[in-house]
């Protein structure tokens, strides 16, 4: 009979370093792309609130970790047994194993939320193509931070640019989701907003790229504005980050910029290329909404709806 499923599992994450369900369920279906393993089950199996019926996941199990024992040998095994055995097998030691298991795995359904938000948090460099008109075709720097929220499993983010205006400080809530990582960003003190649609986070996190959707800051009107976004984590960020951000010259490099902020990059010139042209996409400027031609079909509608009114 099956025993200790979920201390088996969090013994097993502990050993790969798999830190979410997800990532563990990756691991299995390196070994079978067809396993039973159910991400969507994991998190009762991991609380212990059901275990796996197919005794094929145990025999995946038994591929993941190379053992010489049986798939039915992992679920019939008393715990310490397991323990020694994937110790042994792979030469780790068993007490600091378990000490692993213990302090990455919690037994509640939030567990992956509060890991994702914990390896979000921490300083970013952010790298944009401009929505001004008045420097169309150039890249902008801006600063983000991402903190744990008020709430328990919330997250807040504060993003800057520094502008030959001023200073623009934008705040809001992140939400991290399994299709993508979602920011609503506010202006304090004024009306710009910023929408980040982003690729879902993964470890270990050291950049996030997507969208950021908003209207263009300065210029004589507004304009609904789309443009890709590379957000690159700093490591050590300096004391004075918070007020980094402002427009990048025509020819100016992104690897010389982030080097300025202590993040020395092989290959300079080659990354260069790279982040550029995904940041350039298939157009060299920013997707936005030219006023004019939206106006031109605000005309035909406006005089549709008046005619009809009454």
């Amino acid at each position: 009979m099956a025993q200790h499923i979920a201390q088996k599992l969090r013994l097993t994450s502990a050993l790969l370093g798999t830190v979410t369900r997800k990532e563990l369920a990756a691991a299995f279906r390196a070994v079978n792309p067809k396993t039973a393993f159910d991400l969507g089950r994991a998190d009762k199996w991991l609380q212990g609130r059901a275990q796996p019926r197919e005794y094929a996941v145990y025999d995946d199990w038994a591929k993941l970790l190379r053992l010489e024992q049986p798939g039915a040998w992992i679920a019939d095994s008393d715990l310490p047994q397991f323990a020694a055995a994937i110790a042994a097998r792979h030469g780790v030691d068993r007490g600091e194993l378990e000490r692993r298991a213990a302090a990455q795995f919690e037994a509640s359904p939030a567990h992956d939320e509060k890991s994702v938000g914990l390896a979000l948090a921490g300083t970013y460099a952010c790298y944009s193509r401009a929505l001004s008109p008045y420097y169309r075709g150039q890249l902008i720097r801006g600063n983000l931070s991402i903190e744990p929220g008020p709430g328990a499993h919330s997250l807040s983010a504060a993003y800057r640019e520094s502008l030959p205006t001023g200073q623009l400080l934008l705040g809001g809530p992140v939400t991290p989701a399994k299709r993508g990582l979602y920011a609503h960003l506010k202006e304090s003190g004024g009306d710009a907003q910023f929408f980040l649609c982003l690729f879902p986070q993964s470890q270990p996190g050291s950049v996030l790229g997507g969208y950021m959707c908003g209207s263009s800051i300065i210029g004589p009107e507004p304009q609904p504005s789309i443009t890709r976004i590379l957000i690159i984590r700093l490591r050590d960020p300096s004391p004075d980050a918070a007020a980094w951000g402002g427009y990048l010259l025509p020819d100016q490099s992104i690897a010389e910029d982030l080097a300025a902020l202590g993040m020395s990059i092989d290959q300079p010139g080659l990354v260069d290329r790279q982040l550029t042209q995904f940041l350039i996409g298939d157009s060299d400027v920013a997707n936005q909404v030219p006023p004019a031609e939206f106006r031109a079909i605000l005309d035909i509608f406006d005089r549709h709806w008046l005619r009809h009114s009454g």
